[in-house]
């Protein structure tokens, strides 16, 4: 079903039911489940403003791992689903949880490491083949482990290099159970390498002598989809709220939005939703 039929549908119930009407002012906001690279990243601090401004529908945002925030969004605790793990997302809307799935946005994941770089991995673009390196030198890597759309992405690398980081957990392999801020920081402290969504590696404020030194590789490439919860299935879910929100985010002006948001001069969200 499309969007257009969907909400026509979706009227003509509340017609029926004599639920049509202004939304009162105190119920004038949606919650979206979003990751904390999003949040990390001062993106939402960015355009949120704009949309409310616009709309005067105030955004509320649950950042957690995109893992967490699937289940959040499964549980109808939200109106809007905004994470990066594709599949994950459209394995949501298959199983009728979410209404329609949108590209956003884009930028990449990079392996940042200490100016020692102890697994010789500094300057190569191919992940799979340092990934290798790191697990041979038995290098220290802090995973965020917990089931985030950075740490699903990290887990099919590792699993690409044929590397049961499992097996290495608690030894040279550490899991966090953080977010990617949270993760950057522990990381940094213990001198291990660590996969990250660039945005938040430029947005993040205690690098040290860190650096990148993995970057590059299309596998590393990082998608950002928005959908909106299905409220055929989650009655609480603001439907028509949730949508206007959808809609400007792949706007023009919400794209825009998007492409406009920089740190130190680096833009660090690519906008690419479909036209």
């Amino acid at each position: 079903m499309t969007r257009r039929s969907f909400l026509g549908l979706a009227a003509g119930a509340l017609v029926a039911f004599g639920l049509t009407g202004p939304v009162p002012a105190e119920d004038k906001f949606i919650i979206v489940q979003s990751t904390t690279s999003t949040q990390n990243s001062g993106l939402f601090d960015r355009i949120l403003p704009i949309f409310t401004a616009k709309t005067g529908i105030e955004v509320r945002v649950v950042a957690v791992g995109t893992g967490q925030a699937i289940k959040n969004a499964r549980n109808g605790d939200g109106d809007v689903l905004f994470v990066h793990a594709k599949s994950a997302e459209e394995q949501f809307v298959a199983d009728g949880e979410g209404v329609e799935r949108f590209d956003v946005m884009y930028n990449d994941f990079v392996i940042v490491g200490p100016p020692a770089d102890p697994a010789a991995i500094a300057g190569s673009s191919d992940v799979v083949a340092n990934l290798t390196r790191i697990a041979e030198a038995e290098a220290p890597f802090a995973s965020r482990g917990d089931d985030s759309g950075t740490n699903k992405a990290e887990l099919r690398l590792w699993q690409g290099a044929g590397i049961d980081v499992r097996a290495a957990s608690g030894g040279w392999y550490r899991e966090t159970g953080s977010g990617m801020g949270a993760t950057l920081s522990a990381g940094t402290g213990m001198g291990a390498y660590i996969m990250t969504d660039r945005a938040t590696w430029i947005a993040f404020g205690n690098k040290g002598d860190y650096r990148i030194a993995v970057e590059g590789d299309p596998k590393m490439f990082n998608q950002y989809g928005i959908v909106l919860v299905n409220p055929s299935k989650h009655p609480n879910v603001k439907a028509d709220l949730g949508q206007r929100f959808v809609d400007w985010v792949i706007s023009v002006e919400g794209q825009a939005a998007i492409a406009g948001y920089r740190v130190d001069g680096q833009q660090l969200f690519f906008p690419n939703a479909p036209r």
